[in-house]
Order: C-alpha cells, then sequence, then structure tokens
C-alpha cells in the first residue's frame, strides 16, 4: 500500500506517494522541521536539509569509528 504525505513549500503544494512504513516514518521527521498544516518558507527548508545532512555526518562518523574499531579488535 502507499500513503500520501503533502508538503507545502513558498505556497507550492508537494504530495509524494510513499510506502505505509517509509510514510510513517517520514511524516513524524517532517514534523520535526515543518509546519505540516501551513506554507513554509524556502529559508526552513534550507535549515532542514542542512541539519539532516549533520546528522548523517555526525552517523557515517560514528559509524566509521565503529569500523575502525572492530577493525583493530581482528
Amino acid at each position: 500500500m502507499s500513503k500520501k504525505v503533502s508538503l507545502t513549500v513558498n505556497r507550492s503544494r508537494f504530495d509524494i506517494d510513499l510506502d505505509d512504513a517509509f510514510a510513517d516514518f517520514l511524516l513524524e521527521q517532517l514534523d520535526k522541521d515543518f509546519k505540516l498544516d501551513a506554507n513554509n518558507d524556502l529559508k526552513i527548508l534550507l535549515q532542514a536539509y542542512v541539519r539532516k545532512n549533520y546528522e548523517l555526518f555526525e552517523l557515517e562518523s560514528r559509524l566509521e569509528t565503529i569500523l575502525a574499531t572492530v577493525d583493530g579488535k581482528k
């Protein structure tokens, strides 16, 4: 099944069809960064993009540290 996720940015509405499980996860994440029932400025979109990329950077850094630890134990 699919589920529609909608977000309004700069007065343009974007509807995305997603798998149910991912849609629920994405809605939870979008709710942290955006106003789901109102317009969002481009500035808010850019801030969310930078924030998510920083989270990705931190996760990759931790993964590299874990992998280095595991490789060192072999």
